[in-house]
C-alpha cells in the first residue's frame, strides 16, 4: 500500500509522501498516531531493526503478474491462494472463488 503513490508517478520515494506512513516504518520521523501492526513490529526487536527491514521491503517490488493477480481478485471480490485455500473458502461459502475473464464470452 505505502507503494502505491510510486506505482501511480505521483512520487517516486513512498517515504516522501505526507499521507504514507513509510517515513514513520522507516524511522525517519515518528508518528503518534499510528498503532504498530504486529506484521512490522516482527520485523525487528527494535525500531532501527524495523526500520531497517521495513525500507528492504520498499525496495524489492512485486512482480508485475503478482500485482495484476492481486487487482484482479480484490476487482472480482474473490480468494486469493493456493488451490487448496480456494478449495475451503468455496466449500465455506457455497460461492466461486477464482476469478473469471473481463468480459462476457463470444457468441457463437
Amino acid at each position: 500500500m505505502d507503494l502505491n503513490p510510486v506505482r501511480a508517478r505521483v512520487i517516486d520515494n513512498p517515504a516522501k509522501f505526507p499521507w504514507s506512513s513509510a517515513a514513520a516504518h522507516s524511522g525517519l520521523r515518528s508518528d503518534a498516531i499510528l498503532t504498530p501492526h504486529p506484521a512490522y513490529t516482527a520485523l525487528g526487536t527494535i525500531e532501527a531493526e524495523r526500520g531497517i527491514a521495513y525500507q528492504a521491503l520498499l525496495r524489492k517490488a512485486l512482480p508485475d503478474d503478482e500485482l495484476h493477480a492481486i487487482r484482479t481478485y480484490l476487482q472480482q471480490q474473490r480468494a486469493l491462494g493456493h488451490d487448496a485455500f480456494k478449495a475451503m473458502v468455496e466449500a465455506k461459502t457455497q460461492r466461486f472463488a477464482g476469478t473469471r475473464p473481463a468480459h462476457r464470452p463470444p457468441r457463437k
